[in-house]
C-alpha cells in the first residue's frame, strides 16, 4: 500500500528572532513557523508522526526512504515558497501581507443576502465602491449561489446578472474575481474585464472550463468539495479530514497544471462549509498551515457561514459578524493569503490591527539573543 508524507507546522513565533532564527515564513506570509509534525500515512491510516523543528527537518527528510524524501524535499520547499504578486489588469495584488476579496453577490436566493442587489445595478455598484474605499483588494461578483440545495442557473441568467456589473467594476479600476462554474459566464466576464476565475468545482462542472482556463493567464482559484459537479456538497466521507482535503487539491493541482494552466496561476482554497460536518470544518481549520505544503496561495472563505451560526445558538447569517473575525483572525494567524468577506470594513480593520502586532514583533530586536 502507498505511503505518503505530510509536513503540518505545529509551533509558531511572532518573529523568527523569538526562535533565534530556527523558524521559517510560511508561504511568503507574515506568519513564521518553528516546529512540524512529519506524518506518514498508509492508505487511510496514520502510521508515524515525528516531531522536527526547523533546524532539524533537513536532517529528517535525508533519514526517510527515497520515495518519501523526495515528496518531503518538495513539501519543504513549497512551505518556505514566496508566492508572486497576482496580476489583475493593471492592478497588482501582493501577497507577502493578508489581503480581502469582498464579496458580491446578484442571486435572489444566497444565504446571506440573496436578492439585495439583483436587478439593482445601483446598489450592487454602490455596495461594491464601499467594499473598495474600505480596503478590499478583491471584488468577487458571482451570480449562482452555492449554498446546499441551491437551484442550478441557466448560464444565460448567470452571464445577464453578471457580466453588466464586471464591466462597470472594471471602468472603476478595480480587480475582479469572477465567482462561477460556468465557461461561458468565465469567458464572457473575462471579455469584459474581469481578471480571476474563482470556481468553485476546480474547473469539474464543464469540461470546457478547463481549456478555457488554460488559454487564459490571470489566476485560478482551485476550491475543494467533496461532490461531483452537479452537487458539491454530496458524497463526502473522509478518514482523516485534513490530510483527505490536501491530498484532492494535490491531486486536482497536478491534473489542471498537465492541461496546461500554469502552477503560478493557481490559487488553493480548501473548501470550508462544502460538504463538511462542524467537526469536519473545525479541524480542517485547525489544520490550515499544513496546505502552505501544496505550494500555493491560499484563499479561505468561512464569511457568515452555517458552523458559525452552529456554534452561536444558531445566529442567522446576518449576525455572525464576530465569529466571521475570530475566523479571519485565526486564517491570518496560519498565514491565508486571501480571506473572502462580506464585511469588508470591519475584516480590514482586524487585518491592519493584526498587522501591526506582526510588524510591531519582527521590530522588536529586544527578542534578539544577547
Amino acid at each position: 500500500m502507498t505511503r505518503k508524507l505530510y509536513i503540518r507546522p505545529i509551533a509558531f513565533a511572532d518573529s523568527p528572532q523569538s526562535e533565534e532564527g530556527d523558524a521559517v515564513r510560511l508561504g511568503g506570509s507574515m506568519v513564521w513557523a518553528s516546529r512540524f509534525a512529519l506524518i506518514v500515512r498508509e492508505g487511510s491510516r496514520v502510521v508515524s508522526r515525528e516531531r522536527v523543528a526547523a533546524s532539524e527537518m533537513t536532517a529528517a527528510l535525508a533519514g526517510l526512504p527515497p520515495e518519501l524524501g523526495e515528496a518531503g524535499e518538495r513539501q519543504w520547499a513549497n512551505l518556505r515558497k514566496v508566492h508572486a504578486p497576482l496580476a489583475c489588469g493593471e492592478r497588482t495584488i501582493r501577497l507577502d501581507q493578508p489581503q480581502v476579496m469582498g464579496i458580491l453577490n446578484v442571486t435572489p436566493d444566497s444565504f446571506s443576502d440573496g436578492g439585495l442587489y439583483l436587478n439593482d445595478e445601483a446598489r450592487a455598484l454602490a455596495h461594491a465602491s464601499a467594499m473598495l474605499e474600505g480596503g478590499a483588494a478583491i471584488i468577487d461578483v458571482g451570480g449562482e449561489s452555492t449554498r446546499p440545495g441551491a437551484s442550478a442557473v441557466w448560464e444565460g441568467d448567470e452571464i445577464e446578472r453578471v457580466v453588466p456589473l464586471v464591466g462597470r467594476l472594471a471602468s472603476m479600476g478595480a480587480a475582479i474575481s469572477l465567482d462561477t462554474r460556468r465557461p461561458g459566464v468565465m469567458e464572457a466576464g473575462l471579455a469584459a474585464g474581469g481578471h480571476i476565475i474563482n470556481d468553485v468545482s476546480a474547473l469539474r462542472y464543464d469540461p470546457r472550463s478547463l481549456e478555457l482556463a488554460a488559454s487564459g493567464k490571470g489566476p485560478v482559484v482551485l476550491m475543494h468539495a467533496p461532490g461531483s459537479a452537479d452537487d458539491l456538497h454530496r458524497g463526502a466521507n473522509y478518514e482523516d479530514v485534513a490530510l483527505d482535503v490536501f491530498d484532492w487539491l494535490d491531486e486536482r493541482r497536478d491534473l489542471v497544471v498537465d492541461a496546461g494552466i500554469k502552477a503560478e496561476r493557481i490559487i488553493l482554497d480548501p473548501g470550508f462549509g462544502f460538504g463538511l460536518t462542524l467537526a469536519e470544518n473545525l479541524g480542517l481549520f485547525n489544520a490550515l498551515p499544513l496546505f502552505h505544503a501544496l505550494g500555493h496561495p491560499l484563499l479561505v472563505g468561512v464569511s457568515r457561514k452555517r458552523m458559525i451560526g452552529a456554534l452561536s445558538n444558531e445566529a442567522p447569517a446576518e449576525q455572525r459578524l464576530g465569529g466571521s473575525l475570530a475566523l479571519a483572525v485565526k486564517a491570518l494567524d496560519a498565514g491565508a493569503h486571501i480571506l473572502r468577506v462580506h464585511d469588508v470594513l470591519e475584516t480590514v480593520q482586524a487585518v491592519r490591527v493584526w498587522r501591526g502586532l506582526r510588524d510591531a514583533a519582527l521590530t522588536d530586536f529586544s527578542q534578539l539573543p544577547s
